[in-house]
């Protein structure tokens, strides 16, 4: 089943991106990053064919193209599939993605310890979906916060807090 889904998430963004008029191979692998819940894999546009600028483009400000692509693999792949056979997919290019997880975690730590510290809330604004998806995984395994959404897009953000507060 993996390398099913590995090998149409490759042809799919290759697609993608050829209609972009972009000429890319696409790796693909399976998760191994500590945030993977479920089946998921990482498609990795090789970067060796794309100029500084199209690489720039296809991250976007703060990875926004990258989690465009990403939100659209998720969808599209996944659709008329039945739920064992629905799969999470990575789009990475240029290291953007491992470094961006070094960060949220580095942030989830940091609220974790603020909320120990002050006993109070800790709003992590600018992430994600994808990003608060990774914020929640990581501090679930802590028993003693809680973390949950509060807002609407494009304003909706992050909240740490002591377990147990209503």
């Amino acid at each position: 089943m993996a390398n099913t889904s590995i090998a149409r998430g490759q042809d799919w963004l290759k697609t993608l991106l050829q209609k972009a008029g972009l000429s890319v191979e696409i790796q693909g692998e399976s998760e191994q990053n500590t945030f993977a819940d479920g089946e998921g894999y990482w498609l990795t546009i090789d970067e060796n064919n794309l100029t500084p600028e199209q690489i720039k483009i296809l991250i976007g400000v703060d990875g926004s193209v990258l989690d465009a692509m990403q939100y659209l693999a998720n969808s599209i792949l996944n659709i008329h599939q039945p739920p064992e056979g629905q799969a999470s997919y990575t789009i990475e290019l240029n290291g953007y993605r491992f470094q961006r997880q070094g960060q949220i975690q580095a942030l989830a730590e940091s609220a974790a310890q603020q909320v120990r510290a002050t006993g109070q809330e800790v709003e992590i604004k600018s992430l994600s979906s994808a990003e608060r998806r990774q914020v929640h995984s990581f501090l679930e395994s802590l028993s003693d916060l809680e973390s949950f959404s509060r807002g609407k897009e494009p304003h909706r953000h992050l909240v740490v807090r002591p377990a147990g507060i209503e």
